[in-house]
């Protein structure tokens, strides 16, 4: 691994073109011999979803990375797992099924018999396809996300952990915090040998699920996932020291000490930011001092951004009861596609607005009528 960061500007969905750039991505940052190996690529399938809403990696691009990495001689796995994915799942909707069957790599079901796997601290259940793998290619999405503000390399590999076995995570880490220390954890011990992320169109505004498309124009590649993130948080407009996976990762020396090792290949970093990208309000909970006051005094818990449920839309589909893991939400017992949020009980992972496919729930503040 090295702090090699590329990024090539690419205007549209067009195989050839997001192909060559992949290529040059590739070897401009170093990427490792593939010949003779199998290679699991791993995108962001967040929620099977139509490629136009910007949720999942574009299968073009899962496309042309399966394509490449064959041209190097390397036996091709996709696979991926939603968090409320059932066994048997497959990416259709999102297309990326389609495709990989189409170019002759193998789909893997990540929920069949899973591995148990130590970390640095406590266990987790993963995709026992690592087994069978020589390495792993993540093609993480550029967007946002209501908990850890931006999602890229670090967040992508969660989907190693099968369905909903990751609400477990969430009730065990209950802070923005502890999860992205659970992030990072879980990176160190397992973490793909190469990250490709679709930044063609991304997402703004209430990510990861239910944000708003947009065109960024930009595909980066990196072996360190850390530096990637750290550029791709950048042209989002943030300061990448304020995503608590990138501050967790520096402040543990992992992959690189500073900012400043990271090595750029493409077009003036600066020129690239984009300042009217929508981002997730920071909600200062990382202090000290407030996440103390804030376990002794409920009220400061409610002046949080929380899921606020939109009833109107609510089709009953009960995903987001299914997966949430502090058994916060229900169903209201005599009205209709009526949920009904525990406040206290919540601990603010918004799991449920991942998987609410009819924006039903918002990530807001909810506190003297705002």
């Amino acid at each position: 691994m090295n702090n090699k960061v590329a990024v090539r500007k690419c205007s549209e969905y067009d195989l050839h073109e997001v192909y060559d750039q992949i290529s040059d991505i590739w070897q401009k940052c170093e990427g490792p011999d593939v010949s003779g190996k199998k290679v699991l690529l791993k995108p962001n399938i967040l929620i099977d979803s139509d490629p136009l809403k910007a949720i999942c990696t574009h299968p073009v691009v899962v496309d042309a990375a399966i394509r490449f990495l064959q041209s190097k001689g390397a036996i091709v796995l996709v696979g991926d797992s939603p968090g409320a994915m059932v066994r048997g799942y497959k990416g259709e909707k999102s297309g990326i099924f389609q495709v990989s069957q189409k170019a002759g790599a193998e789909w893997v079901d990540f929920s069949k018999d899973p591995m148990e796997i130590a970390l640095k601290k406590g266990k987790v259940r993963i995709a026992s396809v690592i087994k069978e793998v020589d390495l792993i290619v993540s093609l993480p999405k550029f967007k946002n996300h209501g908990l850890v503000y931006f999602t890229g390399g670090i967040k992508n590999t969660l989907g190693l952990v099968p369905g909903f076995t990751k609400a477990k995570q969430h009730a065990l880490h209950r802070d923005r915090i502890s999860f992205s220390e659970f992030l990072v954890d879980l990176n160190e011990a397992v973490m793909p040998q190469f990250f490709i992320m679709d930044g063609i169109v991304g997402m703004e505004g209430p990510g990861p699920g239910q944000g708003t498309p947009v065109k960024i124009g930009l595909l980066l590649g990196s072996s360190n996932p850390l530096a990637l993130d750290i550029v791709a948080s950048k042209i989002a407009g943030y300061n990448p020291n304020d995503i608590p996976t990138n501050a967790i990762a520096l402040s543990r020396g992992l992959w690189m000490k500073s900012a400043a090792e990271i090595i750029f290949d493409g077009p003036e970093l600066e020129s690239l930011i984009r300042n009217d990208f929508k981002k997730i309000p920071l909600d200062g909970s990382e202090n000290v001092v407030i996440r103390f006051l804030k376990n002794r005094m409920h009220f400061l818990k409610k002046m949080e951004r929380r899921p606020v449920f939109i009833h109107k839309n609510c089709i009953g589909c009960l995903d987001c009861i299914k997966i949430c893991p502090a058994n916060a939400i229900a169903m209201h017992p005599k009205k209709n596609n009526y949920v009904v949020l525990t406040d206290i009980k919540c601990i603010r992972c918004f799991c449920c607005s991942e998987v609410c496919q009819s924006k039903a729930v918002e990530i807001r503040r909810k506190f003297f009528g705002a």
